[in-house]
């Protein structure tokens, strides 16, 4: 693997690393400008999205757990500029449900920035825990 595998695994780690914090300014710093966020399914936040709208969508996701959503990485295999991402994550929502739930992101990085991040997701669960508050 070459030395761009490495620094942009490096970056996916760091990445989910800072959605598990919450931590926005580490976020706003490792998408470029030009970043492009697509989610899948019919969700009120799905489809595509650039960078200003998807820090209001990480801030009103992640705000619904008041003691955080961890995320966990279970595989990494990098290509290029691709990083493809399978993980999962855990959390209780303010309505106290449990959340969790099992994702593929393809992350593209370029210059040490993410300039494009996919999110696979059981949409389903998504709607039942984070739209409708029940539990999935």
């Amino acid at each position: 693997m070459g030395r761009q595998e490495e620094e942009n695994k490096a970056l996916a780690r760091e990445f989910l690393d800072a959605l598990s914090r919450a931590d926005e300014p580490a976020v706003r710093k490792l998408y470029a400008d030009e970043v492009v966020l697509w989610t899948a399914g019919t969700l009120p936040f799905s489809g595509t999205r650039g960078k200003a709208a998807a820090l209001e969508g990480m801030r009103g996701v992640l705000g619904l757990f008041p003691k955080g959503l961890r995320f966990e990485i279970d595989a990494l295999t990098a290509e290029g500029e691709r990083v493809a991402i399978e993980a999962h994550s855990d959390g209780v929502t303010a309505a106290g449900h449990r959340y969790q739930q099992q994702y593929h992101f393809l992350l593209r990085a370029r210059g040490g920035q993410i300039v494009e991040f996919k999110e696979y997701l059981d949409t389903e669960r998504a709607r039942a825990v984070l739209v409708e508050g029940r539990p999935g």
